[in-house]
């Protein structure tokens, strides 16, 4: 015949309840070793850092002028120099424009270097001494004028003269900007350089898209 001891259910849960009592009791120190169970204590991790981003360049600026001059840059050929001007119009309504840039030749700290601007180039290459005509130029079209001088020393006595930079505007009175000349405005001891007039640059003709050929039909299977 078998036994058994009412007594043991109730040591038993006493002795569970002091195994808990005391788990809970345990410093935290010790929770998380090598030997224990996988911890649910909420871990502390540490933010990433911001991504660096492409760069991304600054929107186009534009003068509240609503015009921006720029170089086309520069030839050389026999001492002959030719830098070519662009100005565009940057804004949203026309900009009309007559005449000749106004412009101003400065040295390596900017300061005006004294020379004679001539409008035309009569005195110092033919070809480029059409007249000013009137030109209306709705946003995004563009005006160009050139820029002729010559490296030439007439005068082993009077020191040659090297411009670094150009002071442009669309035409006298009118705010200017400086532009990046592409080299030196090497005019020598001549004194002076010549400009021609604004004419509307040729807007180059956009390329007409072309419909994609349509696929081969294939003739029905008479088997069908």
């Amino acid at each position: 015949m078998i036994y058994r001891d009412a007594a043991a259910p109730r040591r038993a849960s006493v002795a569970i309840a002091m195994v808990l009592a005391l788990a809970a009791c345990a410093p935290a120190d010790h929770r998380g070793q090598a030997g224990d169970g996988p911890s649910t204590a909420p871990q502390l991790t540490s933010m990433p850092g911001p991504t660096p981003s492409a760069y991304v360049s600054p929107p186009f600026w534009c003068p509240e002028s609503g015009v921006r001059i720029r170089s086309r840059g520069s030839d050389a050929a026999m001492g002959l120099r030719a830098l070519g001007l662009e100005l565009v119009n940057c804004g949203d309504r026309p900009y009309r424009i007559k005449g000749y840039p106004a412009l101003r030749v400065l040295d390596e700290d900017r300061k005006p270097i004294i020379l004679r601007v001539l409008p035309g180039a009569k005195e110092i290459t033919p070809g480029f001494d059409q007249p000013p005509l009137q030109i209306t130029l709705q946003a995004g079209e563009r005006a160009v004028a050139t820029v002729l001088w010559r490296n030439l020393v007439t005068d082993a006595t009077v020191p040659a003269t090297n411009g670094e930079y150009l002071r442009v505007a669309p035409a006298a009175g009118q705010p200017a900007e400086d532009v990046d000349p592409d080299g030196p405005v090497d005019v020598g001891n001549t004194g002076r350089i010549g400009v021609s007039a604004w004419k509307k640059a040729e807007q180059p003709s956009a390329p007409v898209p072309t419909r994609p050929a349509p696929l081969p039909v294939s003739p029905p299977d008479s088997r069908l």
